[in-house]
């Protein structure tokens, strides 16, 4: 709520996930003017069993390959340099936009899934970096 709160929150979230895990969001910015355009990263999410991917764009952004790139990098370095088995991610059912770069990207529908505290399904989806 305040920029007070901002760092020990960032602190217990988002960057915990790198001491936890060795992985967590990064910043997407353009380029050739360093912008910042949004967030993407590996996060790990209660209900789930694997790392997920995840990207938010800023609307002025959006539709213009920005998550595409970043989330190609991301995958990336979950394969080569993580090594990890697999990346999943959730999405509403109703993204077709997120639904259409996840697939753009390789990953599949599994299941409908429901997280905890959520009261709707989500779609998971998967990529296996295992042959």
């Amino acid at each position: 709520r305040t920029v007070e709160q901002a760092g020990p929150a960032l602190e217990a979230g988002l960057l915990k996930l790198y001491t936890d895990y060795g992985y967590g969001p990064f910043r997407v910015m353009r380029r050739e003017d360093g912008a910042d355009l949004g967030i993407c990263g590996l996060f790990r999410r209660d209900g789930l069993d694997e790392p997920d991917i995840g990207f938010a764009i800023l609307p002025d952004y959006c539709r213009r390959g920005f998550a595409l790139e970043a989330s190609v990098a991301v995958l990336e370095h979950a394969r080569d340099v993580l090594k990890l088995p697999c990346v999943t991610a959730i999405v509403s059912p109703q993204n077709e936009a997120s639904i259409g770069l996840l697939e753009k990207l390789g990953l599949r529908y599994e299941r409908p899934i429901r997280i905890p505290g959520d009261e709707h399904d989500i779609s998971l989806y998967r990529i296996d970096f295992s042959g």
